[in-house]
């Protein structure tokens, strides 16, 4: 336990679960991570995009940039509407589900599932390659370096909310400030010329040397390549009840400053990689390549660029880790996820959907190989999917409500619908057949898994809930009955006495069975039953293929039938409890594989099967 509370932190009383709250300055970094570290790629996206038509295309991505920027400054006044309506939490799932039905607000939940997975495996890849930047000879290590990032940070959210905003805020204002300073020197370098833009021999660009309608497809993909940048816009909404009191004024503000943040910073570095016409390459990204060229080099201000920009993007799954477990747990309320995922940790945190999200994301990672460019075209369309089914329920709200200026007020939302649905449209023609299809899929796949799930617990409930009418018969029905006991044995030693023991106390009508896998051993089992002159019959199964489950499951079938009023019977299991965890691997597999072939037996539904482990405690 030592170890547990070392890595995890000591258990948090319930009392303390109040205390959990952020002030503005922790939560920027919790909640900003996300959208202010996509400055380190969105970019260099909207480049890759824009290369594949020639130098010419590269003049398209500043105005690209202020397109983006406009459309984050309208997403950024329309959620601060949605902070003050839901102080509880505006989540795209409680906004669509209120607004506009369950089915609605169920895509919307689908879609942030998704997106929130991405956003891990992205984030983290992107920060590790970063790294690998500065440092080639780990390119190699890029999958192990991803899932041991993605081992840390999950680490830390088990810890605690408020320990994991104070560890990340750090990285988060550091990545901030040197990227303002990387502007505004960059800035003045290029107006001053003291930064030379990227030499291409014999070319300079014009926009009039490609083809019109080559112009306008490259203008919807490269936007749809840098609204990777818009991603973590609405988790502020969504963890409003985490901030401080007055929850909304502070939740209202730490938008405000991260769209700003964000618009400064993206627009920034597209302004420098436009004017410095730089290219994507393979081994360097384009953060890195503006840093050289403003920094001088490789001095201490790029390495601390560049440190800072893999500390930003692996904590931008920090944004991921608040807000996946807070989302699955109110679906699990709703009975749409396994109520598992509802449990505070010792912590106060929703250890199983940390636990959760840290597996899916690291599968993906594993799978794409950890390479961010495979992964780039499943990103952005989840998110986009939920701010438009957001904005639209925002829209319903305000003619539901008719507040002071309601009308004012779902014109701004029906502008942010407007926007986030085009872009949305705009995401998936230009990512469909790059990648985007795979979320398109799931999204339906999930939505499909919700229902299956909320339909078994209304069955469960259904079935297991009674009148007190239908209590007491049940009552007088089962009392004085005794229950049939079966004992599998397999020799006599402590653990079998110990149990039959336990079984003669419950019932006096009590079977102890063994399969005949060896037959010197049965003459030895049968002869020491009857020298102990234990007063339980001992019933000796054959087994003509040496298979011991299929005999025990058809004795047990038989007994099961004889005098059904009865029930079902109890099986009884001595059980070896060794000193070592490894230990136990080495025994009582065979019970367990008995359980579990009757444990799911679909033969006797409505019945009640008991199964009792008798613990023998070994010494060594």
């Amino acid at each position: 336990m030592d170890i547990i509370n070392l890595l995890f932190g000591k258990p948090l009383s319930n009392e303390t679960l109040g205390e959990q709250r952020l002030a503005k300055y922790k939560a920027l970094p919790v909640f900003s991570s996300d959208a202010l570290s996509s400055v380190a790629y969105a970019t260099e996206e909207i480049l890759h995009v824009l290369v594949l038509a020639g130098i010419a295309a590269m003049s398209l991505c500043l105005p690209i940039a202020i397109a983006i920027c406009l459309l984050i400054g309208i997403l950024a006044i329309s959620y601060r509407q949605t902070i003050f309506a839901y102080p509880n939490g505006g989540g795209a799932f409680t906004v669509a589900r209120e607004n506009l039905g369950e089915g609605a607000g169920l895509i919307a939940a689908a879609a942030l599932l998704i997106d929130y997975v991405l956003t891990v495996a992205v984030s983290v890849t992107a920060g590790i390659r970063a790294v690998v930047s500065a440092f080639p000879s780990l390119y190699n290590h890029s999958v192990i370096l991803s899932l041991v990032a993605v081992a840390i940070i999950a680490i830390m959210n088990l810890r605690g909310v408020r320990e994991s905003a104070t560890a990340f805020a750090f990285p988060t204002y550091a990545f901030i400030f040197l990227i303002l300073i990387l502007i505004g020197v960059g800035s003045y370098g290029v107006m001053t010329g003291h930064i030379p833009p990227h030499h291409i021999p014999g070319y300079q660009p014009h926009l009039s040397d490609l083809v019109q309608p080559v112009a306008i497809l490259l203008i919807l993909r490269a936007f749809s390549a840098g609204c990777t940048a818009m991603t973590g816009i609405e988790c502020v909404a969504n963890g409003v009840p985490v901030f401080e009191k007055p929850e909304s004024r502070n939740a209202a503000r730490t938008l405000v400053m991260l769209a700003t943040l964000l618009i400064i910073m993206f627009f920034g570095v597209t302004y420098l990689a436009d004017h410095l016409m730089l290219v994507p390459q393979d081994k360097e990204s384009i953060l890195s390549q503006i840093a050289r060229k403003v920094f001088g080099g490789e001095g201490i201000l790029y390495y601390a660029l560049q440190f800072s920009t893999m500390a930003i993007l692996l904590l931008a799954a920090n944004t991921a880790f608040a807000g996946f477990p807070r989302l699955a747990s109110i679906l699990a309320e709703k009975k749409y996820l396994p109520k598992q995922l509802t449990s505070l940790g010792d912590r106060l945190s929703f250890s199983n959907g940390i636990v959760l999200l840290a597996v899916v994301s690291s599968a993906l990672i594993t799978i794409f190989h950890g390479k961010t460019h495979l992964l780039i075209p499943l990103y952005a369309v989840g998110v986009f999917t939920a701010f438009s089914l957001s904005q639209l329920g925002m829209v319903s709200h305000w003619f539901r409500k008719k507040t002071q200026r309601w009308r004012i007020k779902a014109f701004i939302n029906g502008l942010g619908f407007v926007a986030t649905t085009v872009a949305l449209a705009v995401i998936i023609e230009s990512k469909l057949v790059e990648g985007a299809w795979l979320v398109v899929i799931c999204v339906p796949v999930l939505l499909m898994g919700f229902y299956k799930i909320h339909h078994h617990y209304r069955v469960v409930d259904n079935e297991l809930s009674m009148t007190t009418r239908q209590a007491n018969e049940y009552l007088d029905k089962i009392s004085g009955i005794k229950p049939k006991v079966i004992l599998p044995v397999s020799r006599i030693h402590r653990g079998t006495l110990a149990a039959l023991n336990f079984a003669k106390g419950v019932s006096d009508d009590v079977t102890a069975v063994v399969v005949a896998l060896d037959p010197a051993k049965i003459r030895k089992l049968e002869s020491e039953w009857k020298n102990l002159n234990i007063q339980v019959p001992l019933v000796v199964l054959e087994s003509p293929y040496r298979a011991a489950i299929d005999p025990l499951k058809k004795f047990i079938r038989q007994q099961d039938n004889r005098e059904p009023e009865r029930g079902l019977c109890m099986l009884v299991f001595p059980q070896a409890i060794p000193t070592r965890w490894w230990h136990d691997m080495l025994h009582n597999q065979r019970s367990l594989f008995l359980k579990a072939s009757l444990m799911f037996n679909r033969k006797h539904k409505g019945g009640t099967r008991v199964f009792v482990d008798v613990p023998y405690q070994l010494e060594r």
